[in-house]
C-alpha cells in the first residue's frame, strides 16, 4: 500500500486559499495523484443547475452519482468524515484540503492585508504576500513563514510537513 499524505489550507475569506490550492494542485498534478476536499461551512456552493436531471435526483433527498467517460461526480446529503471521503476517493498521492479547522493535518493559513492571530493554534505556517506587515505582529516560533507568491517554497514545505493519513 501506497503512502498517501495530505495538508490542509485556511484563512479569512478572499485571502486566496483557493488561488493558493489551485496552484499547487497544477504544480503537484504532474508526478502525482491529486485530490481536493474543499469544506463550504455557509453551505454556499452549487453543483447542478436546477431542472437537470442530476438536480432533481438530489431534490429527492438521495445521495446521486452522475457518471460519465470523462467525470464522476457525487452528490450527498450528509456530511462526511474525513475518513469516509479519503476511502471513496482512495486513488490519490496527496489530497489538499481547504478550510475544516478541526482537523489534525498540518496547516497553512494565508493572509493577505493582515493576518488574523486566531489562526495560529491550528496553523504550522503562514503564507503572506508583500501586504502584510509582519512587524505589526509576534509570530510564534512554531510557525513557519512563506511567501504566498513563491510556489516552489510552499511545494517544498509541503513536502516536507504532509501528514501520511
Amino acid at each position: 500500500m501506497r503512502t498517501r499524505v495530505a495538508i490542509a489550507f485556511t484563512g479569512p475569506s478572499g485571502s486566496g486559499k483557493t488561488t493558493l490550492v489551485e496552484k499547487v494542485a497544477k504544480a503537484l498534478i504532474q508526478t502525482r495523484k491529486v485530490a481536493i476536499i474543499k469544506n463550504d461551512p455557509k453551505d454556499k456552493a452549487h453543483f447542478d443547475v436546477a431542472g437537470k436531471d442530476s438536480y432533481r435526483f438530489f431534490q429527492t433527498g438521495a445521495e446521486v452519482v452522475v457518471t460519465s467517460p470523462t467525470r464522476t461526480t457525487y452528490f450527498s446529503h450528509r456530511e462526511k468524515r474525513l475518513d469516509e471521503i479519503v476511502a471513496m476517493v482512495s486513488d490519490f498521492d496527496i489530497l489538499l484540503v481547504e478550510g475544516l479547522k478541526t482537523l489534525p493535518l498540518p496547516r497553512i493559513a494565508i493572509f493577505r492585508g493582515s493576518i488574523d492571530e486566531s489562526y495560529f493554534p491550528c496553523s504550522e505556517a503562514i503564507a503572506i504576500d508583500n501586504t502584510v506587515d509582519l512587524s505589526a505582529y509576534t509570530i510564534p516560533d512554531n510557525i513557519d513563514i512563506l511567501d504566498l507568491n513563491d510556489l516552489d517554497a510552499v511545494l517544498q514545505w509541503i513536502d516536507t510537513n504532509a501528514k501520511a493519513i
